[in-house]
């Protein structure tokens, strides 16, 4: 399946809001990219008729199931990503900025080493958190 960044950037921003307020609205989305509600309404227009999306009379949005699993790996991507970034000393923000960039062109293989690498890392640091404590 292909599909454009700016897609993916869409839905995935759909899911968060979806999570932070449990409900999509178009406004929101667009404070949320930093984009205008036209440029909005046109993304929405096309993913309605690509089917990741429907839209009730009140006009909130709800993400189908191929938008969720679309969003969902987007977001997934990005919250690895930035977690790693950080746990590697890079600021917070600067690290969900990078993630935003990267997210979408990571091949699959990349972006499975890199998580597999994060979860070693952590799982080390907890260690030797729980070694420090105990000393």
């Amino acid at each position: 399946m292909t599909i454009q960044k700016s897609a993916e950037d869409y839905l995935e921003a759909m899911l968060m809001m979806k999570e932070q307020h449990g409900y999509i609205r178009s406004i929101d989305v667009a404070n949320h990219l930093g984009v205008t509600k036209p440029s909005v309404s046109y993304a929405t227009k096309r993913l309605r008729e690509n089917g990741y999306i429907t839209m009730d009379h009140s006009g909130f949005i709800t993400l189908t199931d191929s938008g969720m699993e679309i969003a969902s790996r987007i977001y997934d991507r990005h919250k690895v990503l930035t977690q790693l970034f950080i746990t590697i000393g890079v600021n917070p923000e600067t690290a969900r900025e990078d993630a935003c960039k990267v997210e979408h062109d990571l091949s699959e293989e990349t972006f499975s080493a890199l998580r597999g690498h994060g979860e070693k890392m952590s799982a080390l640091m907890s260690r030797m958190q729980k070694d420090a404590d105990k000393a």
